[in-house]
């Protein structure tokens, strides 16, 4: 149930489900001003974890009548799902609900790739087509990946052993701020209310492992060098330092996209939809040096 109703029906009302995420809660920070009804989709509602004025829908994937009930009156959604094996099933459910609640556009954070079997990619495939099949307007965001992955190698580079198979291949990290300020552009968009777009959103440049290594090396004042392995050691480096094996082959799989320099585009998108360049990877180890500290 919703902790609050909706108070004017004059105003849009928008909902965001993966609302605690990182692309999820930078969105409804960027939302919480406009004049609009705002609503957070969460499988555990916690007022805590969402700003003053932001309404709790409580949805449950194995009780479907509870998305009906999440979505009644609402006029546009941000879709978003945390990767895992019922993505598919539950982002397709929550888009039949919505089309079935009157829905006008829906906003689906996907991911930039080529068409691969690769985890989640072939997912994103999958619910995307699914979304194809209804007229309605909908916007589909395909992020390359989130700069925040490095973050990942924080204990790593604190104890020199930071490495895996991306060799020199190029990626253009995206900083998850600069995919929800588009996300709230295509929320906003009173133009083209049933468009059906998708959109290639990248960071500034593109870069390779050895090149951030430099980079962390610079922030740090001490080297930091990134150990080139197989995609087989890397893989038994990570089950043995305790992820699972879902995990692991999800990390090693896009180390071998970032080998193949299958990320490595770069799109003006961001900032012709913002108005504002994309954040850089030099500017988000800045931000985040600490991580990487011992």
């Amino acid at each position: 149930m919703c902790k609050s109703s909706r108070p004017n029906d004059s105003r849009p009302r928008i909902a965001v489900a993966g609302a605690t995420g990182r692309v999820g809660s930078s969105l409804i920070a960027s939302l919480v001003s406009e004049p609009l009804d705002l609503i957070a989709l969460s499988r555990k509602p916690d007022a805590e974890s969402v700003p003053s004025g932001v309404a709790l829908a409580a949805v449950d994937f194995d009780v479907p009548s509870s998305l009906d009930d999440a979505l009644r009156g609402v006029d546009r959604l941000f879709l978003a799902h945390g990767t895992s094996p019922r993505q598919v099933a539950n982002e397709i459910a929550l888009i039949d609900a919505a089309v079935a609640a009157g829905v006008g556009q829906i906003v689906k954070l996907s991911a930039m790739g080529p068409p691969s079997r690769l985890h989640p990619m072939d997912w994103h495939m999958q619910i995307e087509a699914h979304l194809a099949t209804f007229d309605i307007g909908y916007t589909v965001l395909r992020p390359s990946t989130f700069v925040d992955i490095l973050a990942r190698a924080g204990g790593q580079v604190a104890d020199d052993s930071w490495g895996g198979a991306a060799g020199e291949g190029l990626v253009n990290l995206i900083d998850t701020r600069d995919v929800a300020d588009v996300a709230r552009a295509a929320l906003l968009d009173d133009a083209h209310p049933t468009a059906q777009r998708a959109y290639h959103l990248t960071g500034p440049r593109a870069v390779s492992m050895p090149e951030i290594a430099e980079e962390i090396s610079k922030l740090l004042g001490r080297t930091i060098t990134y150990q080139q392995r197989s995609a087989a050691e890397q893989r038994e480096k990570l089950l043995a330092g305790g992820l699972n094996e879902f995990v692991a082959d999800l990390l090693v799989g896009l180390d071998r996209l970032f080998h193949d320099s299958a990320f490595g585009e770069t799109t003006s998108t961001v900032e012709n939809l913002t108005g504002n360049a994309p954040r850089s990877v030099a500017g988000w180890l800045s931000e985040n040096i600490s991580k990487f500290r011992k």
